[in-house]
């Protein structure tokens, strides 16, 4: 299903409306707060999953399978129970939880590719639903360990990156801050434009958030709960490159293991790339997990 927007305004009062109820549309996206701004229209919810029905819609998300590798990751996408499970309930949920979990399986993939000894899930809406402008969301809690690569991002029906990427949170596990970035054709890989969120003092990464854009036909801005941190405009990108922003994207979630990203910032080489020993230890222990309470995405019906 590609839903294909006219441009709508949220603004950062969005946070605050809907990081609680389903039902009720972004604060600066309904009501009085859309007709007040000219050109302006009501934003709909256009997807939701709460998972709350214990096992994964697949009405909505794919599974990525085994033949799926980039950014010299460690791991091999399973569709698995193990790596990708739910909760009823956790501790500052409010409802049922998705866990994307890591595990160590010694020989996943030995191959002339490359050898991986962990397993791990990776979910998308291609297919089932994608949009163009809008505003996607999700409340997400993370581990804290050194070296785990989890994501939650959009990408366009094409191939990368001329058809655009843009992430809405990726974590390393230095816990203080999350990174954002977009790539687009002549800005991709190292050459993307990228920004770092740093939490308030006495919050991070372990706690609920709610990690948001707000998609525009000329510009993206980037939350973390109400705080607006980050905005890329057309004219910034067309500077580098072509804006790749004006088609449908899917959604994505995936919970990687090492790799390049880790590698950059933590510069660990043994006992893998980006993965030092005591992750290791703590995936075999079963700890390392991303959670997410829901994902939702407002915008413009057809």
């Amino acid at each position: 299903m590609i839903r294909t927007l006219a441009a709508i305004t949220l603004g950062a009062a969005v946070l605050a409306g809907c990081s609680t109820s389903p039902a009720t549309p972004p604060a600066s996206a309904s009501g009085d707060a859309a007709t007040t701004a000219p050109g302006t229209r009501a934003a709909a919810l256009l997807f939701e999953d709460g998972f709350d029905e214990g096992a994964l819609d697949r009405s909505k998300w794919n599974v990525e399978g085994p033949d799926f590798w980039v950014n010299d990751e460690l791991q091999v996408y399973v569709d698995e129970p193990g790596v990708i499970s739910f909760r009823d309930t956790m501790e500052g949920a409010e409802g049922g939880v998705l866990v994307l979990k890591p595990e160590w399986r010694e020989g996943a993939e030995d191959s002339d590719r490359r050898k991986a000894d962990f397993v791990s899930g990776r979910i998308n809406s291609k297919g089932h639903f994608d949009f163009a402008y809008g505003r996607a969301e999700a409340r997400i809690r993370m581990t804290d360990h050194v070296g785990v690569w989890p994501a939650w991002w959009l990408l366009g029906n094409g191939r990368w990156p001329d058809t655009g990427e843009i992430d809405i949170l990726e974590y390393v596990g230095e816990k203080d801050w999350i990174g954002v970035a977009v790539h687009g054709p002549g800005y991709s890989g190292e050459e993307a434009p990228v920004k770092r969120y740093y939490f308030p003092e006495g919050e991070d990464v372990t706690g609920w958030h709610v990690y948001a854009v707000e998609w525009e036909p000329t510009e993206i801005r980037f939350y973390v709960d109400d705080a607006h941190y980050w905005t890329v405009t057309k004219p910034e990108i067309e500077q580098l490159g072509r804006w790749s922003y004006d088609n449908p994207k899917y959604l994505i979630l995936n919970f990687a293991v090492g790799g390049v990203y880790p590698w950059k910032v933590n510069a660990i080489t043994e006992p893998y790339y980006g993965l030092p020993q005591a992750t290791v230890e703590a995936i075999q222990r079963g700890e390392p997990a991303m959670y997410v309470d829901w994902v939702r995405v407002w915008g413009e019906e057809d």
